[in-house]
């Protein structure tokens, strides 16, 4: 339980040392990434009127048969990146949340930039 415990603590502590760099402006939002053990969600957030732009997650009824696989998750991120491009937004700030870059949410960014979203 112990190791459970530290393992959520240092990722808070990653993830407020990247917030503290990362800012969404309304030209360049931040794309941030929270990953649950049955779900994962995507937010387009714009800092600096604190408003939520886009969502996406494999909760939504066209999105339900995307499972937490890596192979999968990466719909998420092209649906994400294809209503920002709809609401004319081609560029993001890419916030992993503490996450490592490697696995769900390296696939999740992969997905975005293969839709036409720069990073």
């Amino acid at each position: 339980m112990k190791k459970l415990i530290e393992k959520k603590r240092r990722r808070l502590k990653r993830k407020l040392r990247i917030r503290g760099r990362i800012k969404g402006t309304p030209d360049r939002p931040r794309m941030t990434v929270f990953k649950s053990n049955k779900h994962t969600y995507i937010q387009v957030v714009d800092d600096t009127e604190n408003k939520t732009i886009v969502s996406v997650s494999n909760l939504e009824k066209d999105l339900s048969n995307v499972r937490n696989r890596v192979k999968d998750v990466k719909k998420l991120g092209e649906v994400a990146a294809k209503r920002l491009l709809e609401k004319k937004i081609d560029r993001v700030v890419f916030d992993r949340n503490g996450y490592l870059y490697h696995g769900l949410v390296k696939s999740i960014a992969d997905g975005a930039r293969e839709a036409g979203l720069k990073f």
